[in-house]
């Protein structure tokens, strides 16, 4: 019996080669246990590619298991959300090629949390003020907004999927 309880996330896939996004759907399938089938809109800010989004429902720890499954195509760009659910914080990972993999918690109205272990850590290894606000915006995650935020702004009023684990 599990007593892991159950959340939800968002997968947005930012931008993907066309021949990459069926290997994208298979990833997902595979790792939710059921079919998926994302609707693919072209994405302005990168020509020639696609963008896709669907909300998921699984068990606590989904989003990880989706970033892994993403990760095998590192051509493309993209989020994933696990929300908040009892006894565990949220999740943000993005990815962006050339910067990899950015994880961070999240608390319930989506602001990312950094904790006192990595504050103390921050503030004893940075005495001076560039240094401290380089590092600051790396725990933030702040090169991956940078990096993601003008295909984040084409996909607004795009179609999203809904998606749920299998049993």
């Amino acid at each position: 019996m599990s007593t892991r309880g159950n959340t939800r996330g968002v997968v947005y896939v930012h931008s993907s080669p066309s021949a990459v996004c069926p290997h994208v759907e298979w990833a997902i399938s595979g790792t939710l246990g059921t079919r998926v089938e994302l609707k693919w809109t072209a994405q302005p800010a990168a020509p020639g590619q696609l963008r896709a989004e669907c909300s998921w429902g699984a068990e606590q720890g989904m989003g990880g298991r989706l970033v892994s499954a993403l990760k095998a195509w590192p051509m493309i760009r993209f989020e994933v959300t696990e929300e908040p659910s009892q006894g565990v914080d949220g999740e943000r990972f993005c990815y962006a090629p050339g910067l990899g993999l950015w994880r961070g918690r999240t608390s319930a109205n989506g602001d990312i949390v950094v904790g006192e272990d990595q504050l103390r850590a921050l503030a004893s290894n940075s005495r001076s003020g560039e240094p401290l606000a380089h590092k600051l915006d790396e725990l933030l995650g702040s090169n991956w907004d940078e990096a993601l935020e003008p295909f984040r702004r084409a996909g607004d009023g795009a179609p999203v999927t809904w998606l749920h684990q299998v049993g």
